[in-house]
């Protein structure tokens, strides 16, 4: 993928996220080969690299390069794992995945219809083999299940919904931004046959679920 002189500030991005974060090179593989500032409006491209979330219309945001990074590598996910995303936004998170699982597994939803046409565009033309539809999360992708991991770039309410936690195997995982009370954590669930596991992994701050 050739897009001129910005692969310097990918490689520097990635160079300080490995400093600040314990995640593997598998990872910061993905982050540094996808290229963000095409998932981010014109106004706001000068920004592209640096670690911090940006806005992409609708009330949405693109989240920080070390947010994606930190739940990519929760997810735990390897070549030919199909994974579910609740709120694909721009795409980016989603292309970051998809570098790791490779082509055709990710499956991606997106409630705002502008953004859903937006990404599906955008991924296609960078090639990205991603399928994004427009429909709520409990929704999409129903006969697609089960997935071997599912992730949701808003935060929920509570808890992480059933209709997305029932649509993964037992084994698989759920990374999520979840409110509680006035605070927003981050959780990862591991499905176990006998019941979840729940870890809590910090403060976060998304957009809410819709």
């Amino acid at each position: 993928m050739n897009d001129g002189d910005r692969t310097a500030e990918r490689r520097d991005l990635v160079s300080a996220l490995r400093r600040r974060l314990d995640v593997s090179e598998q990872t910061l593989s993905a982050i540094g080969a996808v290229p963000r500032h095409e998932f981010v409006p014109e106004a706001h491209r000068e920004s592209a690299y640096a670690d911090r979330p940006l806005p992409i219309g609708h009330d949405q945001t693109i989240s920080a390069p070390h947010m994606v990074a930190l739940m990519t590598d929760l997810l735990d996910v390897e070549r030919g794992d199909r994974v579910f995303e609740v709120g694909t936004g721009c795409g980016y998170h989603a292309a970051v995945v998809a570098e790791v699982v490779g082509p055709g597994n990710v499956l991606s939803a997106e409630r705002v219809p502008e953004l859903a046409a937006a990404a599906r565009e955008r991924l296609a033309r960078l090639g990205y083999d991603v399928a994004v539809a427009a429909a709520d999360g409990r929704e999409a992708f129903l006969d697609e299940a089960p997935f071997d991991a599912a992730y949701l770039t808003c935060a929920a309410p509570e808890a992480v919904p059933d209709a997305v936690v029932d649509r993964v195997r037992a084994g698989g995982r759920v990374v999520a931004p979840v409110r509680e009370g006035g605070r927003q954590r981050l959780v990862r669930l591991t499905l176990r046959e006998g019941g979840i596991d729940r870890e809590d992994h910090g403060g976060v701050r998304f957009v809410p679920m819709r």
